[in-house]
């Protein structure tokens, strides 16, 4: 009888043996099969939290099957306490094993709030934004001109600049120039520290990731850095036929065209307008270079110029001086280096806008003055609507 109730024990053990392994290797599976989501979502995860709250905000959220095996997961894979706060984006159709993964591997978030401090030519902008985890796009919360008086600073600023997880960019246009950086950077008060001002055009119009307690003196010198490397790398692939002597006249030039353009496809032919004049020893006149003698980069001149300012002589004035000015008037970017030394062949020796954003060229005055009389006529217009 013992000998018979032993037996039964045995099997019995053997059989709960092989379940035992066969509900591990179910388990496993589950954990590491595709999940149930259909579309991609943003994972908070606060600070503090436990692998069993996660569960918990995953299950409701659709992304896992089953909470327990989660935990369990987590758990034999020993990451359960490695839990790091951020928002997260969770691919759809995530496994628990990549989702375990995501939340515990570290580094900044990927998804959830972005506040980007962009540094424009006319105007300051802070925008709030979101990553649509759908979409993979950023769509705005809001936004504010942090120089403009009596401003209302939107509670969601306030509120996500509380948040551990948010993430802080400093967007650079292209075309701004060093005092206006630094003014800006000085009104950002996620960043600690004194500045000085740094040379006109060498700062990379770029956008730069940042965090709270960054000195302005780092973030002065990541753009420093960036913008050096374009330069070498622009003035390596020069044209063989550029006039220019130096990466210093090359950074002038490309200031000036950044200046004097917003289509990117015109860049290279307003290059050429200005090289066409230096090869044949003519002035550049152009106003742009006539405003930085008047403001210095400090700011907008917000009025049209003056034919005395026309013809004041100073180191800037392209009207008056019959060769580059001595700096570059503004920070441009890429694009305008590599126009600077990669100009189109053209004969155009004239430019004028011509009411579509961009402008007209032309070879002669005559076709100039032509091209003159139609942007008049369309100044008018405008003005009478």
């Amino acid at each position: 009888m013992w000998r018979h109730i032993a037996s039964n024990a045995i099997t019995l053990l053997i059989v709960a043996v092989f379940l035992l392994g066969g509900l591990v290797l179910w388990g496993k599976s589950q954990y590491t099969a595709e999940g149930p989501l259909d579309a991609p979502i943003c994972l908070r995860v606060e600070p503090g939290m436990t692998i069993d709250r996660v569960s918990r905000q995953l299950d409701e959220s659709g992304a896992i099957r089953n909470g327990s095996i989660f935990r369990i997961g987590a758990d034999y894979t020993e990451k359960s306490g490695k839990l790091k706060a951020g928002s997260f984006l969770v691919p759809a159709h995530a496994s628990m094993e990549e989702i375990t993964d995501i939340v515990t591997r570290g580094g900044a978030s990927t998804c959830g709030t972005e506040i980007v401090y962009r540094i424009g030519v006319t105007r300051q902008v802070v925008q709030v934004r979101e990553l649509d985890p759908e979409v993979k796009k950023f769509v705005e919360l809001a936004s504010f001109n942090p120089g403009e008086a009596d401003v209302e600073i939107p509670e969601v600023y306030t509120e996500r600049r509380q948040r551990r997880d948010t993430r802080y960019r400093i967007a650079l246009a292209e075309g701004v120039t060093s005092w206006q950086v630094v003014e800006a950077l000085k009104g950002i008060d996620l960043l600690s520290g004194e500045v000085e001002l740094p040379q006109e055009g060498m700062l990379a119009p770029d956008s730069y990731e940042v965090r709270a307690g960054d000195s302005r003196a780092s973030v002065i010198q990541r753009m420093e850095e960036a913008q050096a490397v374009r330069i070498a790398a622009a003035w390596e692939g020069r044209s063989e036929d550029t006039l220019l002597k130096s990466p210093d006249e090359m950074l002038i030039l490309a200031s000036i065209i950044e200046k004097e353009t917003g289509v990117p496809e015109e860049r290279r032919q307003v290059a050429s307008v200005f090289t066409n004049r230096l090869e044949k020893g003519m002035k550049l006149q152009t106003d742009p270079t006539v405003i930085y003698g008047i403001t210095k980069g400090q700011g907008v001149l917000g009025r049209g110029l003056r034919q005395s300012e026309l013809r004041r002589e100073t180191p800037w004035n392209t009207y008056v001086i019959p060769a580059l000015p001595p700096t570059p008037i503004a920070n441009p970017g890429m694009a305008s280096l590599e126009a600077a030394v990669n100009p189109d062949e053209t004969g155009y020796i004239f430019f004028v806008a011509d009411g579509t954003g961009g402008h007209a060229f032309a070879e002669t005055l005559a076709e100039h003055n032509r091209n003159v009389v139609k942007w008049r006529q369309i100044e008018a217009e405008r003005a009478n609507q």
